[in-house]
């Protein structure tokens, strides 16, 4: 199979040596990507940094992803104790695992950490409700947070989620977070907000808005979490970019496929270009049944495999006949350049630069990547 231009992954199925090359020769940004799923297992990582070990890691570069954006709720009764406390598991997990795992918090870190063979985490949030002043943005910002989405599903301090009736827009305390994030360098995500609130934050930033993770209302119109084709012609021409998921609902359909996922690329892609997508796909490699070891049902997408969706999915876009440096872009050019934009950097080029080249610690194990060769993860 190997020498007819195939390459073997690391769950035992086979995606063509072309797509195969093309992941592992990119930076690829999951706008919305966990590194697992298993809540327990995570936060005994940040408890015991040390019980990461080198099989997860491997486990995580055979997915194809280098960069993770593992932004969840900063909820709870106390939001600023718990954004605390996350940051901190993500900092101690970090640091205890300099082999396996960068902190990022310029795009620099992106593309070096993609160089020398580690996975880059990008700290995030998917509500700002632990902004209890403006001021609260540069000491998030310092302690390493580098994305915030404005609003969950509800109404917060800052304006409407998508779930709340009716849709009062920005605040005026979320304009002043607004300006304060694009003073410091934060990246605004607007994926759970209302659309009336995700219109105003678009208008009133100085810089590009993000989508993160989120379809199509035009494909999918029944879920209020998608976003209308005028509100991706306000990112777009802010200079934002958005990120697809897989999450079935989203997707659309009464049993959605592969191809009901790229779907929503292509229309992003037709709508305002292929330089304003990129993927946020919500959800991890183990999002599976323990005793099916099959996607849970909110994950259900016929044909995807969750381990190797990055695969499958470029190996879709290749297919759709997009050339190989647009599908870099949706792989994580696009996700790097408009963080750099944001955050006040240049990028190493048109893909954003950072593919996985090979490791330079010699006391760090050496990584392992899927080529013509046929070497599997």
């Amino acid at each position: 199979m190997l020498g007819f231009g195939r390459a073997l992954l690391a769950d035992g199925s086979a995606v063509s040596a072309r797509a195969a090359d093309l992941v592992f020769a990119s930076p690829v940004v999951d706008m919305l990507g966990l590194l697992t799923m298993d809540w327990p297992k995570l936060y005994g990582w940040f408890r015991k940094p040390a019980e990461f070990t080198e099989p997860d890691f491997r486990r995580l570069e055979g997915s194809g992803v280098s960069i993770f954006h593992p932004a969840v709720e900063a909820g709870g009764k106390d939001p600023a104790a718990t954004a605390r406390r996350w940051i901190n598991g993500w900092n101690a997990l970090v640091a205890a695992n300099p082999c396996y795992l960068a902190r990022a918090t310029r795009v620099a870190d992106l593309e070096q950490a993609g160089r020398l063979g580690k996975l880059a985490v990008v700290v995030g949030f998917q509500n700002s409700a632990h902004f209890e002043g403006a001021e609260d943005v540069a000491r998030f910002h310092a302690m390493g947070q580098r994305v915030s989405q404005l609003t969950y599903n509800d109404a917060n301090r800052l304006g409407s989620g998508n779930h709340a009736r009716p849709d009062r827009g920005l605040t005026a305390f979320g304009g002043r977070v607004v300006a304060e994030m694009n003073r410091v360098g934060m990246a605004i995500d607007v994926s759970h907000c209302g659309e009336r609130t995700a219109a105003d934050a678009i208008e009133q930033s100085k810089q590009p808005v993000l989508i993160t993770h989120a379809n199509c209302k035009r494909l999918a119109p029944t879920t209020h979490r998608n976003r209308s084709d005028g509100l991706i012609r306000r990112m777009a021409k802010k200079g934002g970019v958005m990120g697809i998921t897989v999450v079935r609902a989203f997707v659309g359909g009464r049993s959605p496929g592969v191809d009901d996922v790229l779907d929503h690329f292509d229309h992003v892609a037709r709508l305002v270009g292929v330089e304003h997508v990129g993927l946020g796909s919500d959800v991890s490699h183990d999002a599976v049944d323990p005793e099916t070891g099959r996607a849970k049902p909110p994950y259900a997408i016929r044909g995807l495999n969750l381990e190797t969706r990055v695969f499958q999915l470029t190996e879709g876009l290749l297919a759709r006949g997009y050339s190989e440096s647009d599908v870099e872009l949706m792989l994580g050019g696009n996700f790097l350049r408009v963080l750099g934009e944001i955050w006040g950097e240049e990028t190493g080029g048109r893909d954003g630069g950072g593919g996985r080249e090979g490791r330079r610690d010699p006391f760090c194990p050496a990584p392992k990547a899927v080529g013509r060769d046929g070497r599997r993860p």
